[in-house]
């Protein structure tokens, strides 16, 4: 494999078109919905569509829920599930998200995971790269992982209880790459700016991204010291879910490729802005046909210098017919393709 990633799938069903969430009382339709599988499998569909060989470790129920995402990953997505197990009495973690003014809030059921004692479901595999999400609870197969010559990216999550725990970075020393948002890197590291932020988490990783939404994103190499930084790209946001594992994905991708930092972090930030454009999470990522259209278009459109940071693009598109995305349909169904 070129990725490994471990976590939970969620079923998500995401109800589009709202003009604003209703009260009490209130029953709201909505003029679209979607439904596609979310949690880690946004990460590992999102690599998958850019040619990553992406190996997926994850509890999947066997209700019709679970069926559901387990057809859409492996045999639509073409990502390896060997890692996964799938269980009887389990019910599949749902989420249901309501997309509204280019926002979107979430209400989610579901059970602990079942796992192994290292935070597995299966058995660990090789690949050359991993991700996971980083928690209190550490984790054993990430240090294995790292001993079997895996890079190893983490992100974190948003810390409902407010405490930011400076002993939830400690695993950040079995990783290469930190990939937190601006929010979550001031907060961990108590500074008020996101340049703040980054030199603080400097020499805990490799390479530490921080992630500034549309605004784009910085980086700093901690070996050289050498900090650069990427603008966001302008786009019509209907739906920011999944953004992030998107920007992740890409950063993976592009390290696979031995990219420079500065063109890693453009590439992440392409990807990441063409998903937004749909509603859903793991559904909208971009396929080479999404990225191949809107290099076209801006060479012919787009500002000069706007060209000059992408012209990577040229030497990483694959040449002939290019994949196109698929997007959610409005229903639970075997197949997720919406024409």
């Amino acid at each position: 494999m070129d990725l490994f990633v471990s976590g939970t799938v969620f079923l998500d069903i995401i109800f589009t078109g709202l003009r604003g969430l209703p009260g009490p009382g209130v029953e709201a339709w909505a003029p679209g919905m979607g439904s596609s599988p979310g949690g880690i499998a946004n990460l590992a569909v999102a690599a998958s569509r850019l040619g990553v060989r992406t190996g997926l470790g994850a509890a999947f129920s066997t209700d019709v829920y679970g069926e559901f995402c387990w057809q859409v990953l492996r045999e639509q997505e073409g990502i390896d599930l060997s890692p996964s197990r799938r269980f009887d009495d389990w019910h599949s973690p749902v989420t249901v998200s309501l997309a509204y003014d280019r926002d979107r809030s979430m209400i989610t059921h579901g059970h602990p995971m079942p796992a192994h004692r290292d935070g597995l479901v299966g058995e660990l595999p090789a690949a050359r790269t991993a991700f996971i999400g980083l928690t209190e609870e550490r984790l054993a197969w990430v240090r294995r992982a790292k001993d079997a010559g895996s890079l190893v990216f983490a992100d974190v999550s948003w810390d409902d209880s407010a405490a930011w725990s400076a002993g939830t970075l400690d695993v950040l020393e079995d990783c290469y790459a930190f990939l937190p948002n601006v929010a979550e890197a001031m907060r961990y590291t108590g500074t008020g700016t996101p340049h703040e932020a980054l030199h603080r988490l400097a020499g805990r990783v490799p390479v530490v991204v921080v992630t500034c939404g549309p605004d784009g994103a910085l980086a700093i190499d901690s070996d050289t010291g050498a900090t650069v930084s990427a603008p966001g790209i302008p786009m019509e946001a209907l739906d920011p879910t999944g953004a992030g594992d998107v920007f992740t994905a890409g950063f993976v991708a592009s390290t696979l490729w031995d990219l420079a930092l500065r063109e890693r972090l453009a590439f992440a930030n392409l990807v990441a802005a063409l998903s937004v454009r749909h509603f859903g999470g793991s559904l909208s990522a971009p396929g080479w046909g999404d990225i191949a259209d809107w290099w076209r278009a801006t060479k012919v459109q787009g500002d000069a210098e706007t060209v000059a940071r992408y012209g990577f693009l040229q030497d990483v598109i694959p040449p002939g017919d290019a994949r196109l995305a698929r997007r959610a349909t409005a229903t639970i169904a075997r197949l997720s393709d919406a024409a």
